[in-house]
């Protein structure tokens, strides 16, 4: 499942980790791929991505393998990213198929999880449409705001062009509200708005808006071990049990 929206600040990288130790904990093996140059899916995870001597960067420009790069992180496994990932971007413009590079590297070690989640950048540039051919769902995190509203349109004509070019089964698992406020009307008219226009599905239960959650990357690890008996844990391992495989 490719976790994507152009906008940032919407809780992609806390839905990937925290989704990912829900269903870790549900008995599935995980894997998380940190596609975003920013690397913090890689430093909530607990690991320092100034320390590391290779990424996923050096995976996709072929100078090492997936297994090369693959870490373990508690019941989880991480591709993870440096800076060095701002990079790929200009090296894979100049290769045929750069679509591809990212569903090629992992096709080796996909056998060995049940889950792969990717942390998707906050753009539709290349790597993000690396992460929508390699996946088979998509995950829209989105923040209940006006702002994070439009740019879904955007991110669903990148998801229709990856169909007809690259991955044409790819299909949107649905929205994952976070972030939220039920007490306020524009959080409330905002799904529904998703639901009308879009025809996206929203997935139950919202995530609610904790300051526990934003405490738990400086702890480096998810909400889940950071305040177990949270709202918003509570929401994220309900949404774990809708998003488990089949």
């Amino acid at each position: 499942m490719a976790v994507a929206n152009q906008k940032g600040g919407v809780a992609k990288t806390t839905t990937v980790l925290t989704l990912a130790s829900a269903l870790a904990g549900r008995g599935w093996r995980v894997l998380m791929v940190d596609l975003d140059a920013q690397a913090c899916l890689t430093y909530s995870a607990g690991v320092e991505p100034e320390d590391l001597e290779r990424s996923l960067y050096d995976v996709l420009v072929k100078k090492a393998s997936a297994d090369d790069v693959l870490l373990k992180t508690g019941d989880l496994h991480l591709l993870p990213a440096t800076i060095d990932l701002a990079g790929a971007e200009v090296h894979l413009l100049t290769r045929p198929g750069r679509e591809y590079a990212l569903a090629r590297a992992l096709d080796p070690i996909l056998p060995r999880y049940d889950v792969v989640l990717i942390d998707c950048p906050p753009s539709l540039g290349i790597l993000t449409v690396n992460g929508l051919t390699a996946a088979q769902e998509v995950l829209v995190p989105l923040q209940c705001e006006t702002l994070s509203q439009r740019g879904v349109r955007q991110l669903l004509e990148t998801i229709d062009d990856v169909r007809s070019f690259t991955n044409p089964q790819l299909r949107v698992r649905g929205v994952i509200a976070t972030m939220f406020d039920g007490r306020t009307k524009l959080g409330r008219s905002v799904l529904d708005d998703v639901r009308t226009r879009f025809g996206i599905p929203v997935l139950d239960p919202p995530v609610p808006k904790s300051v526990r959650v934003a405490e738990a990357p400086g702890k480096g690890c998810s909400v889940l071990e950071h305040a177990p008996n949270s709202p918003a844990a509570d929401a994220y391992r309900r949404l774990a049990e809708v998003l488990e495989p089949a």
